[in-house]
């Protein structure tokens, strides 16, 4: 979640109010779901993936590199998303480019 706050530029109180959090609280509470100290809820994650301008997804993943494809996605436009998945298809295939 920081990297995706980073890349938005947006700093941890200023996020925690966004998404509804208590100004003297805010930053605290971003810094713990970063840490993952603390997880947020479901409608929590989905407001700040809406801030952030990721898909909902990133934030459950395990794996880092999963984490930046998911936020890549989030990026895409239709046409580069349906690209992805024909190159991903024939990947997986094992067809050349």
């Amino acid at each position: 979640m920081r990297e995706a706050r980073l890349l938005a530029g947006i700093p941890q109180d200023k996020l925690g109010v966004a998404i509804g959090l208590d100004e003297g609280t805010a930053s605290a509470r971003i810094s713990r779901y970063e840490t993952g100290a603390h997880a947020p809820p479901y409608d929590v994650a989905n407001k700040l993936a809406r801030i952030l301008r990721v898909p909902v997804a990133y934030f459950y993943c395990e794996d880092d590199d999963l984490a930046g494809v998911i936020e890549a996605w989030g990026r895409a436009s239709a046409a580069q998303r349906r690209s992805i998945e024909v190159f991903v298809e024939r990947a997986v295939r094992g067809e050349d480019g």
